[in-house]
Parts: structure tokens; sequence; C-alpha cells
């Protein structure tokens, strides 16, 4: 939110009032002082006018588990075990997934309460790759390679896969990279070739790799250099 927009909201201070103390200097944002109306703001952000607190701010989160097969990657579900049930955190209603696993796909998951840093993190826009170990049932053709590279027609969407890279490294087993994260995607686009995915593990995205110490189910923190570079 604008810092403008958010001292209009408090009662009795108008759009007109709230640039006139922003012009006058009496608020500040984080120990700061900000004349801008335009200045964004939020949840995370501790703001003051006349010294006076008017939003301490909330302490960023963010979490890096290794999902487990079996558990939904959702906040609730009435019938199988969720993700945040994994976390042993105050407050977890206030967490959110960025970038969901189907029900049994494994690997890397990232769970945060900033919504900015993980629309950074997840939209395609932002191109960062999401890599995948792929196994499959039938031996991959190696035509997957090309193909991949230049994008498949899903026709149910009338759309074009943005190009992907395939790594083969076995005759059942591959390592691919996408810059999206259709519906189902990676088991769409082997099926176009009639392979069927049996194991699907997110191994990084962007420039967050999956800890290799943690066991199926278990988190950590971020560490501060892996949220600076996201």
């Amino acid at each position: 939110m604008r810092l403008d927009r958010f001292l209009a909201n408090l009662p009795d201070c108008s759009h007109r009032q709230a640039r006139l103390l922003l012009a006058s200097g009496r608020a500040s944002v984080n120990g700061a002082t900000v004349c801008d109306g335009t200045h964004d703001v939020r949840i995370f952000d501790r703001i003051e006018l006349d010294g006076e607190v008017l939003q301490a701010g909330k302490p960023a989160r963010f979490f890096m588990l290794n999902k487990p097969a079996g558990c939904v990657s959702a906040t609730a579900d009435p019938q199988h075990p969720t993700v945040l049930n994994l976390l042993h955190e105050p407050d977890k209603g206030e967490l959110h997934i960025a970038g969901r696993l189907d029900f049994n796909t494994t690997g890397l998951l990232v769970i945060t309460n900033d919504g900015l840093w993980s629309r950074r993190l997840t939209q395609p826009k932002s191109l960062l790759g999401k890599t995948y170990l792929v196994e499959t049932e039938d031996p991959i053709d190696p035509i997957c390679v090309e193909r991949f590279a230049q994008g498949l027609y899903f026709r149910f969407e009338n759309l074009t896969t943005l190009p992907a890279a395939l790594e083969l490294l076995g005759s059942h087993q591959a390592r691919l990279t996408l810059h999206e994260g259709r519906y189902h995607q990676v088991k769409r686009m082997f099926g176009h070739f009639n392979n069927k995915v049996t194991r699907l593990h997110r191994e990084r995205m962007g420039p967050l790799q999956l800890d290799p110490t943690l066991a199926p189910g278990q988190y950590r923190s971020l560490t501060p250099e892996e949220i600076e570079q996201t």
C-alpha cells in the first residue's frame, strides 16, 4: 500500500491531510522520515507519525522445506496432512506457499509470509527456472530434448509452453528446468510423448537449491544470503 493511502485510512485523516502530514516530514518508515506519498509500505514496516507507532511491523519469515510425498501443498485440507503441519512455528496461519507441488511430488518448497518476495520467485515474468528430477515409466525419447526446447502446444489452454531445458541422465531419468508452472505441466509434457512420470522431485527454484541435509519432512529457515539473492 502507498504511504499516503495508509495514512488516509486512519480515523479522521483525509487524503489531503495525509499529504500535508507527509509534506511536513511528520511520518517515518523504519526510522527514516518519508515525505513521498507513493512510498510503498508493507506489514513488515514500522510506521510512525509524530513519534507515535501506527504499525509496529512484523518480522518477515522464510522457510525451505523438503516436501515428502502424500502431503498437500495447502494451508489447510479436510482429508490429508498439509505442509504446514510439518512446521513447528508460531502463527502458521500467516504463512503461504511459494510455488505449490502436487500431492505426490517431492522436494523444494518455500513457505513465507512475504507476498512480494514470493511473487518474484514464482511469477513467469521473473524468468527464474524451476528444476526437477524426473523419472518415467518408459525410456525417454531423445527427441524430447529438442521438442521441449521449442515449446509444446497445449490444446486445452490454446498455448505453447515456454522453452524448457531437458538433460537426459539415463534411459528413464532426466533433469528438467521450466520457467513457468502450469497445471501438471511436467506430467503433461511427457504425456505428449505417451510416457508416464513415475517420480517428480523439485531440486531448485531460481537461485534456491534444496539443502541436501534436509530429510523428507524437514525444514529450515532461509539464510540472509538466500533471501537477498532471490
